[in-house]
């Protein structure tokens, strides 16, 4: 799965297999409670679900942002989900595993719609109806794709009367598109 804007190609190519406890060895380093699985589809790595299940164990604060094609089903469910769900201008709407937002908790899981114009927006509030996101997760997140003007969804946003929050993309916000040196695992 590859969204037409991507905003981590770097983890595409390159990279090297360090063990679960080179991992855990550079977290105890940072010494943050937090760890966020990330890149694409962590959940598609094989030993992704163990590694959790683990981070769990040593008491961390798990989340798993997830592109949404894979069932999470598998995921310890100490970790907390962030779904995403891909609307048509990312070229993958098709790939959604609609069975995920059947296996969201209220009081814990996340989904977030990436979105690129107006029928984006329109898509994303009809799976938000559909499938009774408002009450089904803990919260509802609309992230415009980088460089566009916003306007005309935020508004359309701010009309609809939806309970959801707009979040921009942090790593084109922090870190810019092209980062090069990101710590990913």
């Amino acid at each position: 799965m590859r969204c037409v804007w991507c905003d981590s190609e770097y983890t595409f190519t390159g990279g090297e297999k360090i063990s679960f406890e080179q991992i855990f060895s550079s977290l105890e380093e940072f010494g943050c409670p937090l760890v966020e699985v990330t890149g694409g589809e962590p959940l598609a790595q094989k030993n992704v679900f163990p590694f959790i299940t683990e981070l769990c164990d040593r008491e961390y604060e798990v989340l798993i942002e997830t592109g949404g094609f894979v069932s999470t089903e598998q995921v310890d469910p100490r970790a907390k989900i962030i779904l995403d769900v891909k609307c048509p201008a990312s070229g993958e709407a098709e790939r959604n595993h609609w069975p995920n937002l059947e296996l969201l908790r209220p009081d814990m899981d996340e989904v977030k719609f990436v979105v690129a114009d107006l029928a984006d927006w329109e898509f994303a509030k009809g799976i938000i109806e559909k499938y009774d996101l408002a009450d089904r997760c803990k919260e509802i997140l609309i992230s415009p794709v980088h460089g566009i003007d916003m306007r005309p969804i935020a508004d359309a946003v701010s009309r609809s009367g939806l309970k959801v929050r707009p979040k921009p993309a942090a790593s084109q916000i922090y870190l810019g598109r092209g980062c090069e040196r990101c710590l990913t695992f």
